[in-house]
């Protein structure tokens, strides 16, 4: 299952499965707060109707931690490039979201559609939390892996009972990239105030539990996405994957469903 794909200075580790149904290939990308595992819960059902290609960034899951300076969104078209795709649609949840914003505003005909889990965007000018972002720095200098683990849990997981066990497992596998990472990712422009420019089918999901400012963000996000279906999800924070699995795959149908129609 599974093998690397060679990037800028580096790899990735890239999965392509399921078969070649309706409409073109779907491409998952991981949020910031997981890898690519947190798809587990829909992949069985999203790849028995589409050929679904799903990768860890760099210093995520089975991806070595960058040596380089990179964009999330370069590593992106090499790993289309890699499996041939001409044209994809894209599920991006919370940093994937913004990676695949960035695809589509970056070649739009590459990118047949949308699909915004809990989205994060560059250029949103409030999503930051002084407190919370002095809480972090605050761990993360004394190496507190637990206490930064906890607070994520009561920052982004506020839909989950106790012992949170899977968001839990996620968030642990994903807290030595953000450390390796940390200095290397480079950011791309700001997309926020170029949302208008997405002329393709799109759909937003926004979790009702998940941390304020991130649900703000998602519906200033909706409203400036010409055409954006707005899906609310009150059972959801920012793992969407684990908390509404058949909402997430029933939107991505619904998405390849109005494509057909279009064609």
């Amino acid at each position: 299952m599974g093998h690397m794909v060679q990037v800028k200075g580096g790899e990735v580790w890239a999965d392509m499965s399921g078969t070649d149904g309706e409409g073109p290939p779907l491409v998952l990308l991981h949020p910031g707060v997981a890898d690519s595992r947190s798809w587990d819960p829909v992949l069985p059902a999203l790849s028995a109707r589409h050929r679904v290609i799903r990768y860890d960034a760099r210093g995520y899951g089975r991806s070595p931690a960058p040596t380089v300076s990179y964009t999330l969104v370069e590593d992106f078209w090499s790993v289309l490039d890699h499996f041939s795709v001409p044209r994809a649609v894209l599920v991006g949840s919370s940093m994937g979201g913004t990676t695949a914003i960035d695809a589509a505003l970056g070649d739009p005909g590459r990118v047949a559609a949308l699909a915004l889990l809990v989205p994060g965007v560059t250029g949103y000018p409030d999503l930051e939390v002084p407190e919370v972002t002095a809480r972090i720095a605050e761990l993360a200098t004394a190496g507190d892996k637990d206490g930064l683990i906890a607070l994520f849990l009561t920052t982004w997981g506020a839909a989950g009972t106790p012992p949170d066990t899977e968001a839990e497992q996620l968030l642990r596998a994903a807290l030595p990239a953000w450390f390796s990472t940390y200095g290397r990712q480079t950011e791309s422009a700001p997309a926020f105030d170029r949302l208008a420019e997405l002329a393709l089918p799109s759909t937003l999901l926004l979790g009702e539990r998940d941390q304020p400012e991130v649900v703000r963000c998602n519906e200033a996000m909706a409203a400036r996405i010409p055409g954006c279906r707005l899906v609310r999800a009150p059972a959801c924070d920012h793992f969407p994957t684990l908390r509404v699995p058949e909402t997430v795959v029933n939107l991505v149908a619904d998405l390849y469903a109005g494509l057909t129609k279009a064609a």
